[in-house]
């Protein structure tokens, strides 16, 4: 006797991620007249207007958003940085969500995401974006970000490949991205090491968003460095080397209190003579030297014009200057040795 079949039970509906937003400001949140995005003013749009404007970014995921500042990324601190990172710290070890995405301007978004991909001690997604053009301007890349970033953020796939930067429907990790243009939307580039993903279509019909690698280096939860906002940062200053560069640019940042300095070398990191003779006895001096290069792309490579041993140089392998002063920054809290902090250059 043939017994009835019975139906199979419904499987339970997929639980939805949760994304917190967390704004900062930058041209994505800029207010400008009607088709003149050249005269704006960052960071003056409220995040819910920009949410409800975006139509289907509901559907990604659950979405809540907290203010944290409404400044134009120039206006970007070392302090602020670490109030993010302890707040996107605070949301992870609570469980309140399974990933951030960080709202901010174009100028400084790479040196934030490294400085978070450094600190925050979590393997869940944190995504940044921004825009070249204001919100509600003409053509404006805001709405389109913003959404692939939420994508990002909620997909399972993001999960461990540090912090990483959404713009223009790519993918970019925190230590390759580099903003490579001053206007256009196609502003970020992530040359050495190429892309971490793309966004190849409509991120709600499934399979948009493909990886194509994951970071080289530590990162994140990986990480061994820690910060707290009321932290005191030491002083560490940039200098740009070109033809006939002075140096006594090099004294005049001892002489200001730096504990380091990186040179954003010619070519390979280099510099001319008098310089390095006084990067040297800056060194000796107890002063950190990191050369790095301010040609956009490519490693500065240890000992090969310059004998970095004999003069207690690190080199920044394939950091650009402004990262390199980030990395440079938190080694100074832990180490002051040169072979200790090139150690650290070489493992993040």
């Amino acid at each position: 006797m043939n017994m009835p079949s019975l139906p199979h039970p419904m499987p339970p509906p997929k639980k939805k991620s949760r994304v917190m937003i967390l704004a900062t400001g930058g041209t994505i949140a800029g207010t400008a007249p009607a088709n003149h995005p050249n005269g704006y003013v960052p960071g003056k749009l409220p995040m819910d207007a920009m949410i409800n404007a975006i139509p289907g970014i509901h559907d990604l995921t659950d979405i809540q958003w907290r203010q944290v500042a409404g400044i134009g990324s120039q206006d970007m601190t070392f302090s602020l940085m670490a109030h993010l990172a302890n707040q996107i710290g605070a949301l992870f070890e609570s469980d309140t969500a399974d990933g951030v995405v960080v709202p901010h301007g174009t100028d400084t978004v790479e040196e934030t995401a490294y400085f978070l991909n450094l600190v925050v001690k979590s393997s869940k997604p944190v995504v940044l974006t921004g825009a070249m053009r204001p919100f509600f301007t003409l053509s404006s890349d805001g709405p389109r970000n913003l959404f692939s970033a939420v994508a990002v953020a909620a997909d399972a796939k993001a999960v461990d490949r540090g912090v990483l930067v959404v713009m223009n429907d790519q993918i970019h990790g925190a230590r390759s991205v580099q903003k490579c243009h001053t206007l256009d939307v196609a502003a970020f580039t992530s040359r050495t090491c190429g892309l971490m993903g793309a966004i190849c279509g409509d991120c709600l019909a499934g399979n948009a968003i493909r990886y194509f690698r994951r970071p080289f280096r530590k990162h994140t939860h990986q990480s061994e460095f820690s910060v707290s906002p009321d932290l005191l940062f030491p002083r560490v200053d940039i200098l740009y080397a070109c033809a006939d560069m002075p140096g006594d640019l090099i004294d005049g940042a001892v002489e200001r209190g730096a504990r380091g300095i990186v040179i954003a070398g010619v070519g390979n990191g280099n510099m001319n003579d008098h310089t390095i003779r006084r990067a040297a006895a800056a060194v000796q001096k107890g002063v950190a030297v990191v050369r790095s290069s301010h040609v956009g792309a490519g490693c500065v490579l240890r000992n090969v014009e310059i004998d970095d041993d004999a003069m207690g140089f690190v080199v920044a392998n394939d950091l650009p200057p402004s990262k390199a002063r980030i990395l440079l920054m938190l080694a100074l809290m832990k180490n002051h040795r040169p072979d200790q902090i090139q150690a650290l250059f070489d493992t993040y």
